[in-house]
């Protein structure tokens, strides 16, 4: 019912300025113009300028002990045999190893030997018996609900909606979890980091693929596997995110799926009434569902969501299983006509909704400005994944994850004081402006160079650094390291 009342109201589209409908080779065609950029007021661009003047310039190193200061971080690792966490200035050397993995640099880069939690022989054994999936996975859910508490991150978004996309690293080492693509890896192989990303700019899940296998076997496990106190309801994604399968399980679990397409003109709309006039929508959606194959499974899929629910069967586990042997099986063909009725839905309001186009926009792009810090963090060894197994390249990724978490959790905090400071001595603050402000910088962050983990005492106790003063532009580049 809720389709055939939304295709009925066909008249909106004659009105929507983006779009055209265009007649080829006797079939209706769709073409959507890209969104307009929302502009900037001069009010942000003035906004930003001054908060990155105050933002404290800071060593990666310190920052994650910084991090660990006022989070705990250290205490979500433990022993892999024992249990525990009482070891001998753990802290220290467990953020020199995140470090060392989350850069790609190796452990000698942050090795030393006149520091007893700094020897190399001691982050070898730290890195083998405290640094794994499921403590990795607890510390960064530490960040993440961390970041949840804060009122400027809830400014952002409230933990409803995310998105899913993938960082490509080239695997220059012979192993059989790396694919061919010469797109994104040249002539060597690769492997697809598919992480999970907030809409308060958090990372709380991540997925290593080997190669580039498409996206939409995974995209259902960011959601129901991930150990955050986030909740997110929607998810954006690119098009390669995209099957009517994704679509029907979506809609079975409550979820909202919206995902970016590239080409509206390969697109189906659907329609459960052959015989219906929806005027300019009658040859788009000229393809009629099953709604008796829906039916005859809709016990199946309710048992087959509640599954999903309570993690009795693993969400990549089911798509495989579904879409064994290239096509579907008896129940994935029903979940697949499910998931068109809601693609529908999800055409139509994507085509008639320029607000709504432009939020996914938003969100995609928060998690490509994630992608680029991971980048700059990421710098060692040009930028290339060594691990041969996938243990080590999850571990790896994992560790990459969570430091930017750290990074952006840092900086949340230190906006915050720069807001406040601004607003002390008189500068106009918009909300809105405020809205649009991002964490995922990280110029003022040095990532090269002599690691030093040391802090003083006075930030050790949980205290915050001082603003720097807001020097000219000159100035403030030469204090970049």
């Amino acid at each position: 019912m809720r389709l055939h009342q939304t295709l009925d109201r066909s008249e909106r589209l004659s009105v929507n300025s983006s779009l055209s409908l265009t007649q080829e080779d006797g079939h209706t065609t769709l073409h959507l113009a890209a969104p307009e950029a929302i502009p900037e007021p001069e009010s942000l661009k003035v906004l930003r300028a001054e908060i990155s003047a105050r933002l404290p310039v800071v060593d990666l190193a310190e920052l994650l002990m910084e991090v660990h200061s006022f989070t705990g971080l250290a205490e979500a690792f433990t022993h892999v045999a024992e249990g525990r966490t009482l070891v001998r200035h753990l802290p220290l050397s467990l953020c020199a190893v995140l470090l060392s993995q989350a850069c790609n640099i190796g452990l000698k880069a942050v090795s030393r030997p006149d520091v007893e939690a700094l020897t190399l022989p001691r982050l070898s054994w730290i890195a083998q018996n405290y640094v794994r999936a499921d403590t990795i996975t607890a510390a960064n859910a530490l960040l993440v609900n961390a970041q949840l508490e804060l009122p400027l991150a809830q400014s952002w978004g409230g933990g409803e909606v995310a998105s899913a996309d993938g960082l490509r690293f080239v695997v220059p080492v012979r192993t059989i979890n790396a694919g061919w693509n010469s797109k994104y890896f040249g002539a060597q192989r690769g492997v697809t980091y598919y992480n999970f990303t907030s809409d308060q700019f958090t990372g709380f899940h991540g997925i290593v693929i080997p190669g580039t296998l498409r996206d939409s076997l995974y995209i259902l496990a960011g959601l129901l596997e991930q150990q955050t106190r986030l909740d997110p309801r929607e998810i954006m994604a690119d098009t390669h995110g995209y099957s009517d399968v994704v679509f029907g399980l979506f809609a079975l679990l409550g979820y909202k799926f919206s995902p970016r397409l590239a080409d509206l003109s390969d697109q189906r709309f659907w329609r459960l009434d052959k015989d219906a006039d929806y005027g300019a929508l009658n040859d788009l959606s000229r393809h009629t569902l099953n709604e008796r194959l829906i039916a005859a499974h809709w016990e199946d899929m309710l048992r087959l969501a509640g599954s999903l629910k309570l993690g009795k069967v693993g969400a990549t586990s089911i798509m495989r299983t579904l879409q064994r042997g290239g096509s579907l099986s008896s129940l994935g063909r029903a979940i697949a006509e499910l998931g068109r009725i809601e693609k529908t839905l999800y055409l139509l309001n994507y085509v008639g909704d320029e607000a709504y186009r432009q939020r996914i926009l938003r969100q995609l792009n928060r998690g490509e400005q994630r992608h680029s810090v991971a980048r700059a963090v990421f710098h060692g060894q040009k930028g290339e994944l060594r691990q041969r197994y996938r243990e080590g390249m999850e571990d790896q990724l994992s560790a990459l994850g969570l430091v930017v978490n750290a990074i952006v959790l840092w900086n949340t905090r230190y906006i915050q004081v720069a807001l406040d400071e601004l607003r002390s001595i008189g500068h106009p603050v918009n909300d809105e402006d405020v809205a649009r402000l991002t964490p995922l910088l990280h110029e003022h962050v040095s990532m090269l160079g002599k690691y030093d983990f040391t802090l003083s005492e006075d930030v050790a106790q949980g205290n915050l650094r001082p603003l720097r003063n807001p020097y000219s532009l000159e100035e403030y580049i030469n204090q970049i390291p």
